[in-house]
């Protein structure tokens, strides 16, 4: 929190140390790329609209709730919106990764959803000290048929207070 250019010119500096590029590698990928998965019917199970970006099909679902950090609103797009994201491995399959946004009460009907839908779940953490609601962030993985794997998460989707 502060003054926004000190705190650009301290990130900076900071990549600077690191040896970390300040460019993306340039990667070319069309909206409307063949990405071996059906995406409408994906778009369809999981109720949103997802992007292809770079080989993976990604999903953003924020939360229902304001989320607010020392008194300051944070958007879903500052991490705060649940992550799923499809990349295809052939023959209609994927790999799922991608975190869920939580309040406490989903926390354990979350972790049996996706165990009962064959996916795993690899960490459970915390990434704020002061928001509110107090939030966990559950990462996930499984690799079968993509459709299937919709399916289950948007049963899991399904037990959480997400934007409608």
């Amino acid at each position: 929190m502060g003054d926004g250019v000190k705190i650009a010119k301290a990130i900076h500096d900071a990549r600077s140390l690191s040896k970390t590029p300040f460019t993306a590698p340039a990667v070319i990928v069309s909206q409307s790329q063949e990405l071996g998965i059906d995406v409408q019917q994906l778009d369809r199970i999981m109720g949103q609209s997802g992007k292809a970006n770079g080989g993976v099909y990604q999903f953003s679902v924020p939360r229902a709730e304001k989320v607010s950090d020392n008194g300051m609103e944070v958007p879903p797009s500052m991490g705060v919106a649940t992550a799923i994201n499809f990349q295809p491995t052939g023959g209609g399959k994927a790999e799922i990764t991608g975190d869920f946004v939580l309040v406490a009460s989903e926390v354990n009907p979350i972790i049996r959803e996706l165990l009962d839908n064959g996916i795993a779940v690899t960490a459970l953490h915390s990434h704020m000290l002061a928001e509110s609601p107090r939030l966990f962030f559950m990462h996930f993985w499984a690799n079968s048929d993509a459709q299937k794997l919709a399916r289950g998460l948007r049963a899991t989707l399904d037990k959480m207070n997400i934007r409608k």
